[in-house]
């Protein structure tokens, strides 16, 4: 390789570094800090032999299998408590790491390049592969951080059972799982001529991973060995400790990256391999409108969410019926789970999944409000306000769009899952009883939508506090009853005081208020937005 292509490329990673430093700084807190706090906690939750039994029965029922992999033998369950551990949070955990990787790749690859600053570095004495070095680099040091620091962290916790050969595969199971979706990343960022493409087609493999995955885990082991998720939850971590996933990933990472670095080596700046789309010569009158502009520029993500959480959705619907037979036939689990009133398990299984799938759907709708903070940096609202067009009723344009999103996406939920039941399950549960389940989080992906028009309206700068948020909610749904957390803790989460349906009654006072607090977020967003100076 000749080495003046990647001249240069260590002073790049210093800046990339800088560039990221609180980002990056927030994920490891995030990610090592709730592992460990989790890992820690296992002890005193499943104390007993027979806790140890009813988790693991309760783990093979196909909906469980589906959603977090496969499980470990039973008696396995009863070795050490990280084998409860990595059975529940190993796989979200390496989604989260994904998540991170993806968004680094693609901020660092083709948002720089939208906004001239590759450009700017390569009129200067540097490789033409250097950025891209640096930038996989940069993300390849951040998943080994996180590698040694969950690996050694577990380690020190002094965990019955836990090794720490064992404690460093955990770790390694995260770092590789977010280095390669960060490979696929930057190898999208090579087709794709925009930011937005570019994550699109990421997040777009990481959600066909997780469906491969949970459809291969349920009925066919070899679909599932075709997903990078799902080697990550074959490595048997803790009890027989394969470390074959990890190499593979590795191996898989180096091919997809070589592949990328030659994509970049001759393309020109802002080009893709992937052809555009020839536009209209004319448009209709009502993309002549600021609304359907608007529309028409989200479209494609609105689109492709749908399709997501709809394939979401379904796959969770289809094991319904499974999970229904599993726990008839299984009397020591009907016996260790408690009825809620007179409704079936399944039922209260779906109380759990909508809180969880609310909570994924609640992220493209608030891509959508952010979206207008990257027209206003490239100046591109200049287009609006250079006319007659107030910025009320552009930051109103985004904002009913989100909330038509919110409510699309809830019902494409709704209708996913409720169709595969349908087709599963010997009695299968009502249409309306999904649909209420799901749109009774429609005042919590308000607030949502709230609190982002918020920090736009007044400090655009810190609008990834946003995500900060977004993440305290899904830690909450996910490990917080685990955690123990205070009620004052759990209630800071809006999703968490949405009456859980169908297994709570509606509380229409806390509904009322909920909405009532989006509106008041919305009207000091809209107002904070009308008096603030406009980046650019």
């Amino acid at each position: 390789m000749n080495l003046t292509l990647i001249k240069g490329t260590g002073q790049l990673v210093k800046i990339i570094i800088r560039q990221h430093r609180f980002q990056l700084i927030a994920w490891l807190i995030g990610i090592v800090g709730v592992s460990l706090a989790v890992a820690s906690s296992y002890q005193s939750i499943y104390q007993t032999a027979n806790d140890k039994t009813a988790f693991a029965l309760t783990m093979q029922n196909p909906a469980m299998v589906a959603m977090l992999g496969p499980g470990y033998d039973a008696k396995e369950y009863l070795v050490t408590v990280g084998t409860q551990f990595a059975h529940e949070m190993l796989l979200f955990s390496v989604i989260a790491v994904a998540i991170m990787s993806i968004l680094l790749v693609g901020s660092s690859t083709r948002t720089d390049e939208e906004t001239g600053r590759i450009e700017v570095i390569r009129s200067l004495p540097v490789g033409r592969l250097s950025y891209l070095a640096a930038c996989i680099i940069v993300v390849g040091f951040v998943n080994l951080i996180i590698t040694l620091l969950i690996g050694v962290g577990l380690r020190l916790l002094n965990i019955e059972g836990i090794t720490f050969e064992s404690s460093i595969l955990y770790g390694a199971i995260l770092g590789t799982g977010g280095f390669i979706f960060g490979s696929i990343t930057a190898f999208f960022a090579q087709l794709s001529d925009t930011s937005r493409g570019t994550k699109g087609l990421a997040f777009g493999a990481l959600i066909i991973a997780y469906l491969i995955r949970a459809v291969g885990d349920v009925g066919n082991e070899q679909l599932a060995l075709i997903s990078p998720l799902g080697w990550s939850v074959r490595t048997d971590v803790f009890i027989e400790n394969y470390w074959w996933p990890i190499n593979i990933s590795i191996l898989l990472s180096g091919v997809v990256l070589i592949f990328a670095l030659y994509l970049n080596s001759i393309r020109d700046i802002d080009s893709g391999f992937l052809p555009k789309r020839k536009g209209k010569t004319s448009a209709s009158p009502y993309i002549m409108t600021t609304f359907g502009l608007i529309y028409l520029i989200q479209r494609t993500k609105i689109v492709a969410w749908s399709i997501g959480i709809f394939a979401l959705g379904a796959a969770f619907g289809a094991v319904l019926g499974d999970m229904e037979k599993y726990f008839a036939d299984n009397e020591f689990v009907q016996m260790m789970l408690s009825q809620v009133g007179d409704f079936s398990i399944t039922e209260q299984f779906l109380t759990m999944l909508m809180g969880i799938m609310s909570l994924i759907s609640a992220i493209p709708v608030i891509m959508t409000i952010l979206k207008l903070k990257s027209e206003e940096i490239h100046n591109r609202t200049e287009h609006f306000y250079s006319r007659s067009i107030s910025r009320n009723q552009v930051l109103g344009s985004y904002t009913l769009l989100a909330i038509v999103e919110s409510i699309i996406y809830l019902m494409v939920l709704a209708l996913g899952l409720w169709l595969a039941a349908l087709t599963m399950m010997d009695d299968p549960i009502s249409f309306g009883t999904v649909v209420q389940s799901a749109l009774i989080y429609l005042p919590a992906l308000w607030v949502m939508i709230g609190i982002t028009v918020l920090i736009f309206g007044f400090v655009p700068k810190i609008t990834s506090v946003i995500w900060l948020y977004y993440a305290f909610c899904y830690v909450v749904a996910y490990v917080g009853g685990m955690l123990k957390f205070p009620d004052w803790m759990k209630n800071v989460s809006v999703f968490e005081v949405i009456p859980k349906l169908p297994g709570e009654e509606i509380n229409v006072i806390v509904l009322v208020l909920v909405l009532a607090i989006s509106i008041v977020l919305l009207f000091i967003g809209f107002f904070g937005y009308k008096k603030r100076d406009i980046v650019g």
